[in-house]
């Protein structure tokens, strides 16, 4: 097979997109024609996640009964939470329970069998039960898991908000409120990203939605992909161990060979535009509770990767000592990510619906060819 070879598919394009645009060279990310700074700073999760999945952002009135109808199906189905509290008890990884509770809540939705899996309005029905279930089940594997009981959604919070409240048993104030609601907007799409591909990659068969977010959170478990901020956040706390200076420690770390968790990327030639976002949000935590160490810390290494390496941080970079600063479990960084990035995926999933064509790229052929069969008696 002649062709140029692109390993990992860098810089091959495979579809056309109206959802998200990224400017690597500026440093720039757009959701549907809308700076993500001016939604960070402007829009709720709820906001973004009509933005995407219909390609304009919703009147009040529209995002009123869109947010009540994301409310009312928090709630989790008996067999649900018993397979949510059998894995808790397993001591199951956080990414491999939210990808089987999401593949599992497929058989409590009526609409999971219907026979046209491309019909927009039952997929944007199920997408509503399956963004909003996704934090119930994580906050529900998360407070099982530390012997606690199960804290039922309350619809009068938003998305964010009512995560933290199931997950912690008590109303967050509302700076967590919105640092976390600003957080899900941040990470709700960007582009091709594997675990997008992943999905986009399975409806391109297709497969039902449940199938389609199932495999994502599969690609994202990965440590290269959603994995990434976990691994800042074990960084930085080894080296608030080490009692060592921050840039002396990531010295030591690059001359031993080793990476730096949350540098580089991909895409960006230049810092990810939501790493600003973030560290300053990671900043403001650190001065609320009077313990500036991990943001301090934060900026050391990235002044440091900087000039010896010239790498910008990554959105990872700095939601690890965010997600930190605000009492949060290391390991469910990855599930939050997913979380968030459900409501890219679905809205990808949608878009390869309304125009598909099966995605089966092919590979070069490098084996032996015209060998002689021997009979396995002869061997």
């Amino acid at each position: 097979m002649s062709g140029e070879l692109k390993r990992g598919l860098e810089g091959v394009l495979v579809a056309e997109s109206k959802l998200s645009f990224i400017d690597g060279d500026a440093g720039q990310l757009v959701y549907c024609g809308y700076d993500i700074e001016d939604l960070a700073r402007d829009a709720s999760y709820e906001e973004v996640l009509y933005l995407l999945w219909h390609g304009e952002l919703p009147t009040s009135e529209e995002l009123d009964a869109f947010s009540d109808e994301l409310a009312a199906h928090r709630g989790l189905d008996d067999g649900v939470l018993d397979v949510t509290r059998e894995l808790a008890e397993q001591d199951e990884a956080p990414m491999a329970a939210l990808r089987t509770l999401v593949s599992s809540m497929s058989a409590y939705d009526e609409s999971a069998d219907f026979e046209d899996v491309t019909d927009r309005e039952v997929n944007l029905e199920k997408a509503k039960r399956i963004t909003a279930k996704m934090p119930s089940v994580l906050a529900a594997y998360a407070r099982f898991r530390r012997g606690d009981d199960y804290v039922e959604p309350d619809e009068s919070l938003n998305h964010a908000a009512n995560f933290l409240y199931m997950l912690n048993g008590e109303e967050p104030n509302e700076v967590l409120a919105e640092t976390f609601d600003m957080a899900l907007v941040l990470h709700a799409d960007h582009g091709l990203n594997a675990s997008t591909f992943s999905a986009m990659v399975t409806s391109s068969t297709l497969s039902d939605l449940y199938s389609a977010v199932t495999s994502a959170i599969g690609t994202l478990s990965g440590s290269l992909h959603g994995g990434a901020n976990a691994n800042v956040m074990r960084m930085l706390k080894d080296v608030d161990d080490s009692d060592m200076d921050p840039t002396e420690w990531v010295k030591d770390a690059l001359d031993r060979g080793e990476r730096v968790a949350g540098f580089g990327h991909r895409v960006y030639n230049v810092k990810d535009p939501r790493a600003k976002i973030l560290g300053a949000k990671s900043e403001a935590l650190g001065e609320a509770a009077g313990d500036m160490k991990w943001y301090e810390m934060s900026v050391a290494i990235e002044e440091y990767i900087g000039e010896e390496k010239g790498l910008a941080p990554n959105v990872d970079f700095y939601s690890a000592s965010t997600y930190y600063q605000m009492g949060i479990p290391i390991d469910l960084y990855p599930p939050i990510f997913a979380v968030s990035r459900v409501g890219g995926w679905i809205a990808h999933v949608l878009e390869q619906y309304e125009d598909n064509r099966l995605i089966r790229p092919r590979a070069r052929y490098t084996g032996e060819k015209d060998l002689d069969f021997t009979p396995v008696d002869e061997r």
